[in-house]
């Protein structure tokens, strides 16, 4: 008899440190991917310690998801130290896969452990041949080259039968496969050892050389002062949004979907994965997408979002031209996170100030969201306040048990928001 049952892909989330480990599978990760201090390619994320390593694989293990930690920088001889050292470690602790590049990591991995080995995107895997030689070499499963549709990942994954992963959401790079080197040059800082600054959101000019220096007069091209004629963003990309894809990826038999973002805050790992979370539940259970609402995916920070190259080829209409930061097209602030709970009083560490009479919001677990006025608020000690500031600890009395939890995110509408509503 046939399986009707549809697939059900893996939820992947991003967790940049041990807090938004924890977040995410709160949130309803079914996995996450994360680095310890050393051969990631996130070196200006948080990253855990080893100590944090073992609590974030206890805990994920603990809520039924699993840890994959990366392994993904392209490494120099002098940057291969102490590796298989930690390989042991993290096969000590639990870890369920390493994310890997390159092929010299691969053997130290497998010379130290036998933790199973996930194809970074990094190493551009692109066709069903170049799989099926990363799987004889013992590779699990494949986290494709962005440039690959949705459609072309499944052929690789059907003809090398090998698991895939997509990115489904968050930032992307200019470079095939993120393979740049423009930070090496404006910074001295190379992106391929952890060490990206992401050049390509700068504006950029040109001017011709002079002809003393050039018979073929190329262009200079060089940072832009943001404003002056002639300066241009061509080389930053729109954020990923592939929510109208999610029958695809049931359909095609996609085996996980990745969400972006190791350097994201909190309220975005929250945001983004509680919002694919509920998405995916109702697809399975037979609801059409059309029902499904995204309006979540706009309340933290993002640039203009399109579809990368997951139903075709990204062209020019990914490039996001207008520059400047991502504030300005989220919903909703960041507050912080709640603390603790104890009976009718709860405690918020505050990422951003608020008064008395904000409407504030709590996104719970389930994905439902609570408002609430704020009427009374005191300090830890009891004493009432009128304004409290950031990087302080607010606690709020509640009338009644309202579901809220500690770990919950706290937010607030924007000021165009709440003038709209």
């Amino acid at each position: 008899m046939k399986d009707t049952t549809p697939h059900r892909p893996e939820l992947l989330a991003p967790a940049g440190s041990l807090e938004k480990l924890q977040l995410a599978v709160s949130y309803g990760a079914d996995a996450v991917y994360c680095a310890g201090q050393k051969y990631g390619l996130r070196a200006a994320a948080e990253n855990l310690t080893d100590i944090e390593l073992a609590r974030g694989v206890a805990f994920a293990h603990k809520h039924g998801s699993q840890v994959f930690v990366t392994l993904n920088a392209l490494l120099h001889d002098e940057d291969m130290e102490g590796l298989g050292e930690f390989c042991r470690y993290l096969e000590s602790i639990g870890v369920d896969a390493v994310i890997v590049a390159d092929l010299g990591v691969m053997d130290v991995v497998q010379e130290f452990s036998s933790l199973p080995i996930h194809l970074s995107t990094q190493a551009s895997c692109l066709n069903t041949a170049s799989a099926k030689l990363w799987k004889s070499l013992g590779v699990k499963r494949i986290v494709v080259a962005r440039e690959l549709t949705i459609e072309e990942t499944a052929t690789i994954r059907d003809e090398a039968d090998i698991e895939v992963e997509m990115f489904i959401h968050g930032a992307m790079c200019m470079a095939y496969s993120g393979k740049c080197t423009i930070s090496n040059f404006t910074a001295g800082r190379d992106s391929n050892r952890g060490g990206c600054i992401q050049s390509c959101r700068f504006s950029y000019g040109h001017t011709p050389l002079p002809s003393s220096q050039s018979s073929m007069k190329l262009p200079i091209i060089a940072p832009g002062v943001e404003g002056t004629p002639g300066a241009r963003h061509f080389m930053s990309s729109k954020d990923l949004h592939g929510l109208e894809h999610l029958t695809d990826f049931i359909t095609h038999k996609i085996d996980s979907l990745k969400v972006e973002g190791r350097m994201k805050s909190p309220f975005y790992v929250a945001s983004v994965v509680r919002s694919y979370r509920k998405a995916l539940d109702a697809l399975l259970e037979g609801n059409p997408l059309t029902t499904i609402d995204s309006s979540e995916l706009d309340a933290a920070p993002h640039r203009e979002y399109c579809s990368g190259s997951l139903a075709t080829p990204a062209g020019s209409e990914s490039i996001y031209t207008q520059g400047g930061g991502s504030q300005e097209r989220a919903s909703h602030k960041y507050l912080g996170l709640v603390l603790a709970k104890e009976d009718d009083l709860i405690a918020i560490r505050l990422h951003a100030g608020v008064e008395l009479g904000d409407t504030i919001e709590f996104l719970l677990f389930d994905g439902s969201v609570l408002p609430l006025t704020l009427s009374k608020m005191q300090e830890v000690s009891g004493n009432p306040l009128e304004k409290a500031h950031q990087d302080s600890v607010l606690c709020i009395p509640l009338e009644n048990n309202s579901g809220i939890e500690a770990g919950n995110v706290v937010r607030m509408r924007t000021l165009a928001q709440q003038e709209a509503a």
